[in-house]
C-alpha cells in the first residue's frame, strides 16, 4: 500500500541519520582515543550531531474554509487511529496555526496559546521560550476519544467587542467581509487561541516529521509568522482546493503571495483537488468523471503556475474511511496513494540531500584535519629517523653537530612562532571588525533604530523610508562582511605558504566563505515587505499600527534568525581557517622537541642508538596503523552519506 511507502520511505530517513550520528560517534571514540580530539574539534563534532539529531521535515496544509484539510492530514497521517482526531466537520475547524510534533522531553499534550497575546509584539516563535504562556491539555495517548476532545480545543472561538477584535488585528471596519461577519449584538467571534502546538508520540513525528495546519486564507495574512516564517521554511507545501470549484481568485491571490511567489522556493509545492467523490455520479461513466477531473487538473495547473503532475485530485474523506475499514478498493478509488507516493518521493529525497551535503562538507574537513596531524607526525618521525640512522657508525663529534642542527631548526621555528603569534594577533583584529559588521549587537541596535522611526512616523512614506533605510544598512553589512572575509582567507593562505617553505609544513588552503546565501534571504524578505506594502499599507499610519507593527516584529525576527545563522557559521569558518595551522605547528614543535631530546640523550649515552631507533620505529608503525584506521573511518562516513543506496532499499520495500 501507498501508505507504507511513505511510512517506510521515512523510516529510511530516520535510520540513514541515526546510522550516519553512529558513524560520527564512532569518529569522535576513535579521536579520544588516540589523543587527536580537543576542545575546538569536540566542539564542532558536537554541533554535527545535534543537528542531525535535531533534524526536522516540516510539511504545511494550506486551504480555505471547508476544502478537507484537517481531514487530508488524518486521512494521510493518523488512520491508524481508527477515527478523526483533527476536527473536521462542515464549516472552519482549524482556528489557528496547529503544529504537530513530538519533543520526547515534553508531556503528551496540547499547548495552546491565548488570543490575548495578539496585543503584544512579541512573536509566537518567542513565546515558544515562555511555557507559562501557554494553557496546556494534557491527553491520553492510549484513548483515541481522550485526543480527539482535547484536539477540539483547537476550533473553539469566543465573543468579542469590535473593539477588542480591532486590537488583536482581527477586525477592520473598512473590510465589507469583516462587517457581515458581526453577530446581531454588536460582537463578533474570534478564535480562543492564537497557536497550537500538540506534542503527540506519532511513529513519524517520534521520527523528525512536523505536520502545519494553517487557519483559512483569510487568516493567514494576520499572522504575519506564517507568511514570513513557517510556509516559506516549509519542506513541502500542500494547498488544498475543492475539485468542483477549481482554483477561486482569493485562492490564487494566496498562492502567488504566500506559497509560490518569486520570493519563496518552489520545490515540494504540491496542489490537491479535493472531494473528487463529489464529482462521482452514477449517471455518468467513469470515462465521463476522468474527463471532467483532467480538465479540472488542466486549468488548475495553468491558473498556479504548477505542472499538472503537481496536482492531485484525491478524496481525503474516501481515503480515510478506505483505511479505517482496510478497503483496498475504496483506497485507489480515492487516489490518496498517488498523492503520498509524490510526497515520499520528491520530499524526502531532497530533504536527505541537503542533510548529506551540509554533513559531508564538515566531516570531510575534520577528517582532513585528523589526516593533517598524522602526516605531520609520520613525517617528523621519519625525518628523526633518518638522521639516527646516519648516526649509525659515527663519532661523537657527528652527533654534537647533528644536536646542533637540530637546536637551529628548532630556534629558526621558534622564530616563525613569534610570527605566528603576530597573526593570531591580526587574525583576532580582523575576526573582530568582521563581527562588528556582522555581530548581533549592531543588527540589534538597527531594529531598535528601524522600530523607533516607525512608531514616530505619520504616513506610509515615512515608513517605507524606515524600512528600505533598514535593509540597505543589512545588505552594506553583509557586502562589506564578504571583504573582510576575502582578507581573512588571503592573510591565512599566505602564512600556510610562508610556513610551508620555510619549515616543511603541509600546504593547507584555507576554506572559502561567501555571505552570498544570507543576502538572498535578506533580498527574500526585502521582497516580502514590499509586497507587503503594495498591497496593505497604503494608508495614513494611525490607520495600520496594529498590523504593521506585528509584521515588523516578524520581520525583525526573522532577520535577526538570518544573521545568528551567518554569526554561527562565520565563527565555524574562522575555526576551520586557523585550526589546521594550529594544529601543525603545535605538532612541528613536539616534534623539533623530540628530536633534540632523542639527539641528547644518545649523546650522553643514557640511550643506545639502537634503542631509540627500534622506539622509534615502533611509534613509525603506529601512527601507519592509525592513518589505516582513519581512512577506514573515512570509507565507512562515505557509505554511511551515500543515500542512494538507502533510497533504492526503500523503493524495493
Amino acid at each position: 500500500m501507498a501508505e507504507n511507502k511513505l511510512a517506510h520511505q521515512f523510516a529510511a530517513y530516520a535510520e540513514w541519520r541515526k546510522a550516519l550520528v553512529d558513524t560520527i560517534c564512532d569518529y569522535r571514540s576513535w579521536l579520544n582515543e588516540q589523543e587527536l580530539n580537543d576542545g575546538q574539534i569536540d566542539q564542532r563534532i558536537q554541533h554535527l550531531l545535534e543537528r542531525l539529531r535535531d533534524d526536522k521535515l516540516n510539511v504545511a496544509f494550506v486551504a480555505e474554509f471547508s476544502r478537507g484539510k484537517s481531514e487530508l492530514i488524518n486521512a494521510i497521517f493518523f488512520a491508524d487511529y481508527g477515527q478523526r482526531l483533527l476536527p473536521s466537520t462542515a464549516g472552519r475547524t482549524t482556528m489557528c496555526p496547529t503544529e504537530l510534533l513530538y519533543d520526547p522531553s515534553k508531556p503528551t499534550c496540547l499547548q495552546l496559546l491565548p488570543i490575548e497575546t495578539r496585543t503584544s509584539d512579541v512573536t509566537t516563535s518567542e513565546y515558544k521560550n515562555y511555557p507559562d504562556e501557554w494553557k496546556v491539555f494534557e491527553f491520553n495517548v492510549d484513548s483515541s476519544d481522550s485526543m480527539a476532545e482535547a484536539f477540539k480545543q483547537v476550533s473553539t472561538t469566543k465573543k468579542v467587542s469590535v473593539e477588542e477584535a480591532e486590537r488583536y488585528g482581527l477586525y477592520d471596519p473598512n473590510n465589507s467581509d469583516d462587517a457581515m461577519s458581526l453577530n446581531s449584538d454588536g460582537s463578533i467571534d474570534v478564535p480562543c487561541w492564537r497557536y497550537a502546538m500538540i506534542n503527540v508520540p506519532h511513529p513519524l513525528l517520534e521520527q523528525g516529521l512536523v505536520i502545519l495546519d494553517t487557519p483559512g486564507l483569510n487568516a493567514i495574512g494576520t499572522e504575519p509568522e506564517l507568511t514570513l516564517n513557517m510556509l516559506p521554511n516549509a519542506h513541502a507545501v500542500l494547498f488544498i482546493l475543492a475539485a468542483d470549484t477549481g482554483v477561486t481568485k482569493s485562492e490564487i491571490d494566496v498562492w502567488r503571495q504566500y506559497i509560490s511567489g518569486t520570493r519563496w522556493k518552489q520545490k515540494g509545492r504540491l496542489a490537491v483537488l479535493n472531494k473528487i467523490d463529489g464529482l462521482w455520479d452514477e449517471l455518468k461513466d467513469e470515462v465521463q468523471i476522468e474527463k471532467e477531473l483532467t480538465k479540472q487538473v488542466n486549468t488548475s495547473a495553468e491558473l498556479l503556475g504548477l505542472d499538472a503532475k503537481q496536482i492531485f485530485p484525491i478524496s481525503a474523506q474516501k481515503a480515510l474511511l478506505a483505511k479505517v475499514n482496510s478497503d483496498d478498493a475504496l483506497l485507489i478509488k480515492s487516489r490518496l496513494p498517488e498523492l503520498e507516493k509524490a510526497l515520499s518521493e520528491e520530499l524526502i529525497p531532497s530533504k536527505k540531500e541537503i542533510v548529506r551535503d551540509n554533513t559531508q562538507n564538515e566531516i570531510e574537513d575534520l577528517i582532513n584535519n585528523s589526516h593533517l596531524i598524522l602526516d605531520a607526525r609520520l613525517q617528523g618521525l621519519t625525518e628523526q629517523l633518518g638522521e639516527l640512522k646516519g648516526l649509525r657508525g659515527k663519532n661523537e663529534d657527528v652527533v654534537e653537530h647533528m644536536m646542533s642542527k637540530v637546536k637551529v631548526d628548532k630556534e629558526n621555528f621558534e622564530k616563525g612562532l613569534q610570527r605566528f603569534q603576530a597573526l593570531r594577533s591580526i587574525f583576532s583584529q580582523q575576526t573582530n571588525q568582521l563581527f562588528t559588521l556582522l555581530g548581533m549587537k549592531a543588527v540589534r541596535e538597527s531594529v531598535v533604530k528601524t522600530r523607533e522611526t516607525m512608531v514616530a512616523a505619520n504616513f506610509t512614506k515615512s515608513i517605507r523610508a524606515a524600512m528600505d533605510g533598514f535593509f540597505a544598512d543589512l545588505k552594506d553589512r553583509m557586502v562589506q562582511s564578504d571583504k573582510q572575509i576575502e582578507e581573512i582567507k588571503n592573510m591565512m593562505d599566505a602564512m600556510y605558504e610562508k610556513f610551508s617553505k620555510e619549515h616543511g609544513l603541509r600546504k593547507a588552503d584555507a576554506p572559502s566563505f561567501s555571505t552570498l546565501r544570507y543576502q538572498k534571504e535578506l533580498a527574500k524578505l526585502e521582497r516580502a515587505y514590499k509586497e507587503q506594502f503594495n498591497t496593505a499599507l497604503n494608508m495614513i499610519a494611525n490607520e495600520k499600527m496594529t498590523l504593521t507593527s506585528k509584521f515588523f516584529e516578524t520581520l525583525a525576527s526573522r532577520v535577526i534568525h538570518v544573521y545568528e545563522v551567518a554569526n554561527h557559521d562565520v565563527e565555524n569558518w574562522l575555526k576551520a581557517v586557523i585550526a589546521p595551522m594550529e594544529s601543525q605547528v603545535r605538532e612541528h614543535q613536539l616534534q623539533l622537541r623530540r628530536r633534540l631530546e632523542s639527539i641528547k640523550r644518545i649523546y650522553k649515552a643514557t640511550d643506545t642508538l639502537e634503542d631509540r631507533i627500534g622506539e622509534l620505529e615502533g611509534m613509525e608503525k603506529s601512527i601507519q596503523a592509525q592513518v589505516a584506521e582513519l581512512k577506514i573511518l573515512r570509507q565507512h562516513m562515505k557509505n554511511a552519506l551515500n543515500f542512494e543506496a538507502d533510497a533504492e532499499q526503500a523503493k524495493v520495500a
